[in-house]
């Protein structure tokens, strides 16, 4: 298992973890340039500050400042109308910016993220689900950009994510790549994994060519809203460390990317401040 004891070379900045300072919008480009000045080396960008900053200007920051990718957030929601077309975008975008992989959150049930779901049938939104991924893999190989599948916490599962467990995403693999091409794998989310009993096993089934990403951030308890009060790292109840070292022994040597969504602390606070704190923690509770 890696030391990340003494630098923080290995650390990635989702950037919704600082999309705000102080409770307003601190734009990407300006993201982008704190992280350099921090000796951070990589981060993962949303979609949609991408699209505030302009796609080419946003290439041209990472290049200037030596920015690589640890993701690219996020393609997916294929039990929405426009998954399609908004998933070869995606796909696009991913490619623009050098992305190493173009993350899935695959969707729930047809219209309860919008508050009004249009069936219960959540098994019929998972063949959904893989079938839009099976159409989308076909691109994604012309394009040679592989596809990581986020399994989302079980309280996602009728709005965001109807595949809530890593055994859930690695049949899916299985079954659209059983030849382990490296062009379709998953994203282990400790926030969203921490709790199953199988993860390690899963994490070994997976092995090295399933192993595309790797975030981190920490579970508080009580936890006081279930979407924007993750907590920072060495804060709540996961054991960082161990679920770590079981991905690291089966070969995952990328980055540890920092995604915090915390509307009421870590968004309220001087985005330096947030970077700061993250180097601390992925040096000490990573």
């Amino acid at each position: 298992m890696r030391d990340f004891s003494k630098d923080h070379r290995w650390l990635s900045i989702n950037t919704a973890t600082v999309r705000q300072q102080h409770g307003q919008e601190w734009p990407l480009l300006q993201i982008l340039d704190a992280c350099a000045r921090q000796g951070i080396r990589a981060v993962s960008p949303w979609r949609d500050q991408v699209a505030a900053a302009g796609l080419q200007a946003t290439s041209r920051a990472l290049r200037s400042h030596g920015l690589e990718l640890s993701g690219y957030c996020r393609g997916g929601m294929f039990t929405s109308d426009d998954a399609r077309d908004g998933n070869l975008r995606a796909l696009d975008e991913a490619c623009e910016l050098g992305a190493p992989c173009l993350v899935l959150v695959v969707g729930g049930l047809p219209g309860a993220l919008n508050g009004q779901a249009l069936h219960k049938d959540i098994a019929g939104a998972r063949r959904q689900v893989q079938d839009g991924i099976a159409q989308l893999l076909e691109q994604a190989r012309e394009r040679r950009m592989p596809l990581a599948l986020e399994p989302l916490h079980p309280m996602y599962a009728a709005d965001r994510a109807c595949i809530n467990t890593l055994e859930q995403a690695l049949d899916v693999c299985d079954a659209l790549d059983p030849g382990r091409s490296g062009a379709l794998g998953v994203a282990v989310d400790v926030y969203h994994l921490w709790w199953d009993p199988k993860l390690q096993a899963q994490i070994e089934r997976a092995g090295r060519e399933r192993l595309l990403a790797f975030h981190v951030c920490d579970w508080l308890a009580p936890t006081r809203d279930l979407l924007l009060d993750r907590g920072m790292m060495g804060d709540g109840v996961i054991d960082i460390p161990r679920i770590r070292g079981w991905v690291e022994a089966q070969g995952y040597a990328g980055y540890s990317e920092v995604e915090i969504f915390s509307a009421a602390n870590w968004w309220q606070r001087g985005g330096d401040e947030v970077l700061k704190t993250c180097i601390e923690r992925h040096r000490s509770a990573v």
